[in-house]
């Protein structure tokens, strides 16, 4: 008779189950501060993942950004070093008709003496 009741017990799983009185179980009404503890930490496991890829793609964003500016930067350097030789402000002091002209004598230091 009593391996009727254990198989009794065993059988009615599903049934208790399906009918929810398996929540008013007190075997199961013991476990559900883990169960509880469980479900925190499996949502804080998601909003961790979700939090940390909108942070790696926010920071491949600015990568990108960053490589661009790098790029325009070097490529201003360029340009700034071509228009800053002699020869290139030379060339335009006689396109804008300025009036200046290259100085044939190198420069002279100045000695002043006192009396």
């Amino acid at each position: 008779m009593a391996e009727k009741s254990t198989n009794s017990k065993k059988s009615g799983g599903v049934k208790s189950f399906i009918g929810g009185t398996i929540l008013t179980d007190e075997r199961m009404t013991r476990q559900m501060p883990f169960l509880v503890l469980l479900v925190v930490m499996g949502i804080a496991l998601i909003a961790n993942r979700n939090w940390s890829e909108r942070t790696i793609r926010k920071i491949e964003i600015l990568q990108d950004t960053l490589d661009e500016l790098r790029s325009e930067s070097i490529t201003m350097s360029a340009k700034l070093m071509d228009a800053s030789r002699p020869s290139e402000v030379a060339k335009k002091v006689e396109e804008a008709n300025i009036g200046l002209e290259e100085p044939v004598r190198p420069p002279q230091k100045l000695i002043v003496h006192e009396k």
